[in-house]
C-alpha cells in the first residue's frame, strides 16, 4: 500500500510536533523549513496532496505580518490542499485563496501548549477546519483534512473567518484570565489572605477552572509566551478596525498595559515585548516607566 504523503512547511515547535505525530502513524511526511536539515525539501512539498503550514505570523509595531504564510503557499502544487495552522487575522484565508486560486486554502487553528505540544498534537480537544467558500468542493476537501487528523471530541467545518476569530477569541480570553489572576493575587496579599487558598476556591467553580491562575510562570508574571503577547495586540487592532467602539477599546488597552507592567516588572519575555511594541513600546497608552 502506498503511504499518503503529507507536507509540513515550518518546523518550529508547532510544525515539528505535528510532523512528529504523523510519521509513526505511517504517513510519508515531507518537512520543509528555511533551516537545516529540511531546507532542501522545497520541491518535494509539491508531491504532497495535503500541506500543513505552521510558520510565524508576528504582530510587530507595523501590525500583523503574514508574509511567511504567503511565501509558504507558493510551494504548494496546483490542486493540492493547504491547511494553515498559523494564527491569522479574520479574512486572511479568503485573501490568500484569491491570491492562490489553483490550490485549496483552509485554516485549521492549532491548540498546542508549548510544554505539552507532543501530547496535544496527538490528543486534540478540537478539530476545526475553516473554509473560505461554502461549496461541495471545499466541504469534501475539509472532510479529507479531518480524516487524517486524530479524532477530537469536538469537530467542525465552518467559515474560515469564524475559525480565524475563535483562535484570537480563545487566546484573548486566557490572556485576560492571567492578568485577572495577578490582580486577585495582589489584592489577596494586600488583605493578608493566602492567594493559593483563594485561587483553589475560585478554581473549584466549574465555570472557571484551575487553568491560567498561576502567578509565576516561565520566570515571571503576566500573560507571556510566543502567542499571548502578539495575539492580544492583534486582537486590539482587529477590534479597533472592525467594531470601532472607542470606549471598549480603552478597556482592552488598559488590560494590555497592566499585563505589560507585570511582564516588565518581573523581567519576563523582554524580547517578545520588543518584537511586538518596539524598543520604546511607544504604542501603549499607559506604559509604566522602566
Amino acid at each position: 500500500m502506498t503511504m499518503q504523503r503529507i507536507g509540513f512547511i515550518g518546523q518550529g515547535w508547532i510544525g515539528r510536533n505535528y510532523a512528529d505525530y504523523f510519521e509513526p502513524r505511517g504517513f510519508d511526511v515531507i518537512r520543509y523549513s528555511l533551516e537545516e536539515p529540511y531546507v532542501g525539501n522545497r520541491q518535494r512539498i509539491k508531491d504532497c496532496r495535503i500541506v500543513f503550514v505552521a510558520v510565524p505570523t508576528p504582530t510587530t509595531p507595523s501590525g500583523f505580518d503574514d508574509r511567511l504564510v504567503v511565501s509558504a503557499l507558493a510551494n504548494v502544487r496546483a490542486g493540492s490542499i493547504a491547511v494553515i495552522k498559523s494564527t491569522i487575522l479574520p479574512g486572511t484565508t479568503e485573501k490568500l485563496q484569491d491570491m492562490f486560486p489553483d490550490i485549496l486554502v483552509m485554516h485549521s487553528p492549532e491548540f498546542l501548549v508549548e510544554k505539552s505540544a507532543a501530547y496535544d498534537a496527538a490528543h486534540p480537544s478540537r478539530n476545526i477546519v475553516g473554509i473560505p467558500r461554502d461549496n461541495q468542493e471545499y466541504r469534501s476537501s475539509a472532510a479529507e483534512v479531518l480524516s487524517v487528523l486524530p479524532t477530537a471530541p469536538f469537530e467542525l467545518v465552518c467559515p474560515a473567518r469564524e475559525a480565524e476569530l475563535m483562535k484570537y477569541g480563545a487566546n484573548a480570553f486566557l490572556y485576560l484570565k492571567v492578568v485577572y489572576a495577578n490582580i486577585l493575587h495582589d489584592l489577596a496579599n494586600a488583605l493578608g489572605c493566602d492567594y493559593t487558598r483563594v485561587r483553589d476556591m475560585v478554581a473549584a467553580d466549574a465555570r472557571i477552572g484551575p487553568s491560567h491562575l498561576r502567578i509565576t510562570d516561565d520566570g515571571g508574571r503576566g500573560a507571556g509566551g510566543h502567542c499571548f503577547i502578539k495575539d492580544f495586540e492583534a486582537f486590539i487592532g482587529l477590534y479597533a478596525k472592525a467594531a470601532g467602539d472607542a470606549e471598549r477599546l480603552l478597556a482592552l488597552e488598559a488590560w494590555r498595559d497592566k499585563n505589560v507592567q507585570l511582564l516588565r516588572d518581573s523581567g519576563k519575555n523582554p524580547n517578545l515585548l520588543r518584537g511586538v511594541y518596539g524598543d520604546s513600546c511607544g504604542r501603549l497608552t499607559r506604559l509604566p516607566e522602566s
